[in-house]
């Protein structure tokens, strides 16, 4: 059952939410949530760190017989198996690789909330130190009543403060936003 007390869980919506509500619910029933969570995991990894296996994921000048050969290989070499490689291979002959990344976050989305893990992302100027990330956490813990799984994502143009997105609520206490609202006033004083 969901937080909101709904049966149907987090709405997901789109060709990434289908496709990972679908493997979601295969994973949940055949017990392997874990296994296909780490798995995806370490294929979001490859994409980060290539260039080109993004290339291959992005662009439609590939055919499916080409892509899913590609990604085949690469899923060989990476040693990703099971119910998480077959869904990559399926995405790839269904040409969906380019909604790849959205499916694997989606599924962290239904394995989180499942979880009674409530996501934020909170947004630095620079990275804070570990005890300060360790206050924001406890902080958000307090507010949500629930797990965080935190997100930091390092914004220079925030010159100082941060901006959390928790769920529906945003809180923007950032030195750009308050100096954005100073010069609006003075604008308006003129």
């Amino acid at each position: 059952m969901a937080q909101n007390g709904s049966e149907a869980g987090p709405l997901v919506a789109g060709v990434a939410g289908r496709y990972a509500s679908a493997l979601f619910e295969l994973a949940r029933d055949e017990r392997q949530v874990d296994a296909v969570a780490e798995a995806l995991n370490q294929f979001d990894a490859l994409l980060k760190e290539s260039a080109d296996l993004r290339r291959l994921v992005r662009s439609p000048a590939f055919t499916p017989v080409e892509q899913t050969a590609a990604i085949g290989a690469v899923l060989d070499r990476a040693g990703i198996g099971g119910l998480a490689g077959n869904f990559i291979r399926l995405a790839a002959s269904n040409r969906r690789l380019f909604a790849l990344p959205g499916m694997i976050r989606a599924f962290r989305s239904l394995v989180q909330d499942s979880e009674g893990v409530v996501r934020a992302e909170v947004r630095v100027a620079e990275r804070p130190s570990d005890a300060l990330i360790e206050e924001i956490k406890a902080s958000l813990r307090d507010i949500a009543k629930a797990d965080v799984d935190l997100d930091l994502v390092v914004d220079p143009s925030l010159i100082g403060g941060l901006v959390v997105r928790m769920g529906s609520r945003m809180i923007d206490a950032s030195l750009k936003t308050k100096l954005n609202g100073i010069r609006l006033a003075m604008r308006t004083a003129q």
